[in-house]
């Protein structure tokens, strides 16, 4: 029998967390992810049982839907990145795809992506330093995609005063949350 023991996206046992200057990057293991993309037909379906799920309905272009237990974020055309805490949610896909039915497909995303927070203030002093994204106008509930460090993230917006969410490429974590630190070591 294997002795595992699972590991954050950043190597470590616990997940890291850094601070400068008030303002704290967390790396977030508790996030559990999976994709919903309407099938060919079946949009108005598909977005039914979303909103059925999430008890509002799925985000459009440039929005998040930010609530509990369930979250959702706009990713595509009737494509949707549905996400919950992972130790309440492990089966999410299940879920989702109980939910959905025949009217969308689910797929698991949850160990494709690493999750950083950005909490307190100087967030758009970072951003700036990061992405061409302006932070200063973002809203609660805005998202979008960009590049940062040549990596394809999710920027999500949960308090323009002091939280926003970032969703990159597990496989580039350590590189994405270098250039996040240094950032915030340059900036404050």
């Amino acid at each position: 029998m294997h002795d595992l023991t699972p590991i954050t996206a950043l190597g470590g046992i616990e997940p890291q967390v850094d601070t400068v200057a008030g303002l704290t990057l967390p790396e977030n293991p508790d996030l559990a992810l999976d994709s919903v993309a309407a099938r060919f037909g079946q949009e108005a379906g598909c977005a039914k049982a979303l909103q059925d799920l999430l008890g509002a309905a799925a985000p459009g272009p440039g929005k998040a839907l930010l609530s509990e237990p369930l979250a959702a974020v706009w990713s595509a055309p009737n494509q949707w990145m549905i996400g919950a805490r992972f130790s309440e949610h492990e089966d999410l896909a299940d879920t989702v795809k109980a939910a959905v039915g025949t009217a969308g497909s689910v797929t698991e995303q949850t160990d494709a992506w690493v999750c950083f927070d950005l909490i307190g203030s100087g967030i758009p002093q970072v951003m700036e330093l990061c992405c061409n994204i302006n932070t200063r106008a973002l809203a609660a509930g805005d998202a979008t995609r960009t590049s940062i460090h040549h990596l394809g993230c999710f920027v999500i917006c949960g308090d323009p005063e002091g939280f926003l969410r970032l969703l990159g490429p597990r496989a580039s974590a350590g590189s994405l949350h270098h250039t996040l630190h240094t950032a915030m070591k340059s900036a404050l």
